[in-house]
């Protein structure tokens, strides 16, 4: 890994926005592989700040900072991806909402750069969003992956509600339905007949490509 790369990945887990961009277009000028500037320097950067996060190093704040320095570089990479410059095709189409009576969407907004960064598009729906537009907007997009969070042991106790829905409307087949949140764990994702769960963000793409590639 070059020293540019790793310059870059430390700056976005230190949120240093001024510092990512120029490390970027660094990165770009040294001709180093889109993939590998994305890889190896943002994700890995917010990779890192998220497992901090985890061991209570970094704090909620801290990871918003880690989030936002890597969109402002995305803007850099994106027309690169689009020229076919080594980037990412988009793997499939993810709808992310978290259910109706929460207004926590941190959690769902990392998740829509990590999903973004690893390839899929993203109709973000945001926070306390109603059953009905979420099936109405499976309904319309038709998504690969469907992502339902819930930071609250109460809300969280909508996505059966959800997942009926979607059976009755016929809309299972084509669309895989993921949950998470601080309260969801397995057990729950089991006992509902959602399809995967995710301990955070980072942990949410590798469970997303599997899901996706069960599509076909």
């Amino acid at each position: 890994m070059s020293d540019t790369i790793k310059a870059l990945a430390h700056a976005v887990y230190e949120g240093e926005e001024a510092d990512a961009l120029k490390l970027t277009q660094q990165a770009i000028d040294e001709k180093i592989p889109v993939q590998e500037i994305l890889d190896q320097g943002l994700v890995q950067g917010l990779r890192e700040c998220g497992a901090s996060f985890e061991k209570m190093e970094k704090f909620i704040p801290e990871m918003l900072m880690s989030a936002d320095t890597m969109k402002s570089a995305m803007v850099l990479l994106k027309p690169l991806m689009a020229d076919g410059d080594g980037g990412i095709s988009t793997i499939g189409h993810t709808v992310l909402a978290t259910v109706e009576g929460d207004v926590h969407d941190i959690g769902l907004d990392l998740l829509r750069t990590m999903f973004e960064t690893a390839g899929f598009s993203v109709t973000f729906m945001g926070p306390d969003v109603p059953t009905d537009d979420i099936v109405a907007t499976v309904k319309e997009e038709k998504p690969h992956i469907l992502g339902l969070s819930a930071l609250l042991s109460n809300t969280m106790d909508i996505m059966p509600g959800i997942l009926a829905r979607l059976d009755e409307e016929g809309l299972r087949g084509g669309t895989k339905v993921m949950i998470g949140g601080a309260p969801v764990k397995q057990d729950f994702c089991d006992m509902i007949g959602a399809d995967g769960w995710a301990f955070d963000a980072s942990s949410a793409v590798p469970v997303a490509k599997k899901l996706r590639a069960e599509l076909g």
